[in-house]
């Protein structure tokens, strides 16, 4: 339930939204995190072939979108040195 409404109306400081990024970085680690758990599972208990090659695709594409976005933050940064002051 959303109480910024609610604090807000009453004259309360309604509650910081979470940071975007710090969400992202925590999507990444429990897609990896759920990639490593499939695999384990896999190994010792004989898990379900299918759930363990779900979760590691999706481990890949979290490691090939945070690589992409580091790449993309870096070429702006490179952009912004070759600037004219």
């Amino acid at each position: 339930m959303d109480l910024n409404p609610i604090l807000t109306g009453l004259g309360g400081t309604p509650a910081p939204k979470a940071n975007p990024a710090a969400e992202a970085a925590a999507g990444f680690a429990d897609a990896l995190r759920q990639a490593e758990m499939q695999a384990e599972a896999a190994v010792t208990s004989g898990a379900d072939p299918h759930a363990l090659v779900t979760a590691m695709a999706e481990g890949k594409l979290a490691i090939d979108t945070v690589v992409t976005i580091r790449d993309r933050v870096v070429e702006a940064y490179q952009e912004i040195l070759r600037m004219p002051v």
